[in-house]
């Protein structure tokens, strides 16, 4: 199926009928307070599966799960998966081995947001997008930035003005080229990286498509 950008695949608190594999595109995990307002918890990939709350046996779950850049993905009912997983084991491990790796990045994303300035949380963003995605040019906004990272505009245009100011980023209207990787992961430096390794050790691969 196609993911269109801004669709949302997950509803909070709505029970889910679909679990989604990504072949290319970013999925955003957005928790939802219930005076509406957002942060972003987690990004899913071509690495992962959007819906790992019904492998540990929820019906629906109080985040949604947003179409961040637009794609292809593969569209299981859950049914058929619970099916599938009955009968071949193997898969319900590796798919419980990602849900371990995502629950990591979830705790990284927690501890980024608390303990990081605003520079290293947006260099941390730009790479865990970069390493989902086939070029170097990632589609966004201020905007949604702003929303994601849960910062006001003017701290976020600060920092993103220093990265395009020495060479690491440019930016046009509704996209951010990431120029310079290596001083990226300089810039993000502890805040990146946890997630990344725990994805090697589980999954024995990288998340970066090749």
């Amino acid at each position: 199926m196609t993911l269109a950008l801004g669709e949302v695949l997950i509803r909070a608190d709505t029970p889910i009928a679909y679990v989604h594999f990504v072949e290319r595109g970013i999925v955003s995990l957005v928790a939802v307070a219930r005076d509406g307002e957002q942060i972003e918890i987690g990004l899913i990939g071509c690495e992962g599966m959007v819906g790992i709350p019904v492998l540990l046996g929820a019906e629906s779950t109080p985040n949604e799960a947003r179409v961040q850049a637009a794609g292809l993905a593969y569209e299981v009912p859950v049914d058929a998966l619970r099916n599938v997983m009955r009968r071949n084991p193997e898969l319900h491990e590796q798919l419980l081995r990602y849900a371990q790796v995502l629950n990591t990045q979830v705790a990284c994303t927690a501890l980024a947001n608390g303990r990081y300035k605003v520079a290293q949380r947006l260099a941390r963003w730009l790479l865990m997008c970069h390493d989902r995605t086939e070029g170097d040019t990632l589609p966004t906004t201020h905007r949604f930035l702003s929303l994601m990272l849960g910062v006001n505009r003017p701290g976020l245009t600060t920092a993103v003005a220093a990265l395009e100011r020495e060479g690491i980023i440019t930016t046009k209207r509704g996209t951010i080229t990431i120029c310079d990787r290596e001083a990226l992961l300089a810039r993000a430096d502890a805040s990146y990286g946890v997630p990344e390794a725990e994805y090697e050790r589980m999954m024995k691969g990288t998340v970066k498509p090749t």
